[in-house]
């Protein structure tokens, strides 16, 4: 199997502006360039050149999520020289949100969408024939305290992000599947968004036969609705975050909600979901450095109430936020 490596992985870190575009985008991958210049106090054609050069260059990448179905957790040890075959084949498949490759107990994690009545399908019949697999584990989510989608590293001021967002905060995205009826016109955005999360609401229309004004209506109700977030994928390193790690954390059960309420007040927690099984709590962290890692594991707040943790570093990330890392092509997976 022949793939490159991810895309950001071979470079340094952005410039300050650079990064703060990409905050922008993270928190309104839709945001115009002139909305964005207008929230960072930055001259708009500069914003655009800089801003169209990151998304060309493929350093960020915004694509619409569709929510198809329920949030798994897999994870997966392998042959040894078989564990990187196993998280591209995984990042390969259509319903999978992340995959990662781990230094750990664990060899790979992945995030997967499994639509309702199919986790034995998952389960019996199509993780057991991912290359080199040796061993797997699937815990449904519960419950998000936060998504990579509502993810904002602490780059932007809460002026900025006010500028961006307006006065009402994001809604924490949900782990079930949206029961919205969709007519034809909305299949095509759908489809148009999952390919590219900023195109206009000109292009939009011209794709699903609709006027302008529907096309934005569109977009807006089925975002509202949840049947699609606009994510901004990037490389945690290139925004000075190389330090990423999975932790898989233990509590009572009655301190899960202050446990997760705990961990997302720190602005370098991505993702942080209540799963079935012996830990009760995923957490993706990243940290400037191993040693603020090591604080943030012994120093932190949360740590006090937590009975057991386990990290685990990530080492390659061959998908984030439904966007594969550049070479690994998608695959439809059985029955989709």
């Amino acid at each position: 199997m022949t793939t490159e490596p991810n895309p950001g992985a071979a470079t340094g870190p952005l410039d300050g502006l650079d990064r703060r575009i990409v905050a922008a985008l993270q928190i309104d991958g839709r945001a115009s360039w002139r909305r964005i210049a207008t929230a960072l106090g930055e001259p708009e054609r500069k914003v655009a050149r800089r801003g169209l050069r990151l998304l060309e260059s493929g350093a960020v990448a915004v694509r619409g999520l569709v929510v198809r179905g329920e949030t798994v957790i897999l994870r997966m040890n392998c042959r040894p020289g078989a564990v990187r075959d196993a998280a591209v084949a995984t990042a390969r498949r259509d319903d999978t949100i992340f995959s990662y490759v781990l230094a750990g107990a664990a060899d790979c994690v992945a995030e997967l969408q499994c639509p309702p009545g199919e986790l034995a399908r998952l389960t019996l019949d199509e993780v057991p024939v991912l290359p080199g697999l040796v061993a797997q584990q699937v815990s449904p989510v519960l419950r998000y305290f936060r998504t990579v989608h509502e993810w904002s590293p602490g780059i932007l001021g809460d002026e900025e992000i006010t500028a961006l967002t307006g006065a009402a905060a994001r809604p924490v995205d949900g782990v079930e599947v949206p029961d919205v009826p969709l007519a034809p016109d909305e299949h095509a955005i759908l489809r148009a968004l999952a390919e590219d999360g900023r195109r206009t609401h000109d292009e939009l229309a011209a794709v699903a036969g609709v006027s302008v004004a529907t096309a934005r209506r569109r977009v807006e109700s089925l975002t509202r609705q949840g049947v699609v977030s606009i994510r901004a994928a990037v490389e945690p390193a290139l925004l000075g975050l190389p330090v990423e790690a999975l932790l898989w954390i233990r509590t009572r059960p009655d301190e899960v909600e202050e446990v997760g309420r705990l961990l997302v007040e720190s602005p370098l927690v991505r993702y942080a979901a209540v799963v079935m099984g012996e830990h009760q709590l995923l957490v993706d962290v990243t940290q400037p450095s191993k040693q603020a890692l090591h604080a943030f594991l012994t120093e932190s707040a949360w740590v006090r109430r937590a009975e057991a943790v386990q990290s685990h570093l990530v080492v390659e990330a061959w998908k984030r936020s439904g966007v594969p890392a550049r070479g690994v092509s998608p695959r439809p997976v059985a029955g989709g």
